[in-house]
């Protein structure tokens, strides 16, 4: 099966990146990806995070399914849950072409797509059709909440998706971090963000059943930022905090598209995003719950983000050179390490590194 899998990744990588992309979703639409391999229960891995009840702690970071067009096909591959999005209010084409570049040297990605996406009303539409046939939703799926690009009101644009997405997901994330919308970065600072979260926050609690909230940041961010925005996320009761975006950071890489614009994401994000990831911890002390994410591309890598003090990972860029197998690979080796380190759940083993990254 992997053999067949690594084929199919080399022709999709002599494609255009974002054809490339295109495809892969046709491919979990028709049923063409490949089955995971059976993994035994793996009560090691079962975990909670804000309330979320997993079953295991690995998910898929927000813009691999940007309109929610394959959220039951992406379950089955073995993600503990899966982030669709950024979704913003009205529908938004993005920057121009070409916005998608590998970077194969470096195992990175760089993107500049800009919040493209078919908007809330397409996208919160998909979202409720999940489970229509037998009344209930399998796994645990959240949105990743954008604004236009040209809102007037960029803030409230987060609060009117999540107003009308909001009954259909398990979570919600605000995106305040993406470096490919102007000026979008400028609402991290604390008075802006805290009139953002407050009134997402707000929204939120008008739902029939109130979901948590997260707030995704940069990791380009010094420790002073830092601290101010986890002063935010105390002042707010932000259910959780999402460790990081991609980066402008262009620091040690080889390959010929290292100069293009947009976030940076993959393997040379690692040291940097978990970095941020345990000063983050560091300032909260582990009261507020942390997702780590940001250049995993193996078991130990997500192992390290657990013990830097995430609760749970979330991936995507590695799975462009590793293909989808990458998820069970990770959950086997996973357990395989708390098992070694003598951890009867991963629970025990988040935050136990924290100062190593300091």
């Amino acid at each position: 099966m992997k053999f067949v899998e690594r084929a199919g990744l080399s022709a999709l990588r002599q494609l255009d990146p974002e054809r490339a992309h295109g495809l892969a979703i046709k491919a979990l639409k028709s049923g063409l990806a490949p089955a995971p391999a059976a993994l035994p229960d793996m009560p090691r891995l079962k975990c909670e995070f804000a309330g979320l009840k997993l079953s295991n702690p690995v998910g898929l970071a927000a813009g691999f399914d940007k309109n929610a067009e394959v959220i039951d096909p992406l379950l089955k591959l073995g993600f503990g849950f899966i982030e669709v999005g950024a979704a913003t209010p009205r529908p938004q084409d993005g920057n121009p072409k070409p916005r998608l570049f590998r970077l194969p040297q470096d195992q990175g990605v760089i993107n500049r797509f800009g919040f493209n996406n078919q908007g809330m009303s397409v996208i919160g539409a998909r979202l409720a059709d999940r489970g229509q046939a037998d009344g209930k939703r399998k796994g645990i799926v959240g949105l990743n909440l954008g604004a236009n690009k040209d809102s007037e009101d960029r803030a409230g644009d987060f609060a009117r998706v999540l107003a009308h997405c909001g009954a259909d997901i398990d979570f919600a994330t605000v995106n305040v971090s993406s470096p490919n919308t102007e000026k979008l970065r400028d609402l991290q600072g604390a008075d802006a963000l805290t009139a953002l979260l407050n009134g997402v926050l707000e929204t939120r609690d008008t739902l029939n059943t109130p979901i948590p909230v997260f707030l995704k940041i940069a990791p380009d961010l010094t420790d002073a930022e830092i601290a101010e925005i986890v002063a935010v996320a105390f002042d707010t009761g932000i259910d959780g905090i999402i460790t990081t975006n991609t980066t402008l950071d262009r620091d040690g890489l080889q390959s010929r598209h290292k100069g293009q614009a947009g976030g940076l994401s993959g393997a040379p994000l690692f040291k940097k995003s978990t970095r941020v990831l345990a000063r983050v911890a560091y300032e909260t002390g582990g009261a507020i719950p942390l997702m780590g994410v940001g250049g995993i591309s193996s078991a130990e890598d997500a192992f390290a983000k657990i013990r830097a003090g995430a609760s749970a990972v979330q991936l995507y860029s590695a799975l462009v050179y590793k293909g989808m197998s990458l998820v069970t690979d990770i959950r086997f080796g996973l357990d395989q390490l708390l098992a070694y380190h003598g951890y009867k759940n991963i629970s025990e083993a988040v935050g136990t590194e924290t100062e190593k990254w300091l």
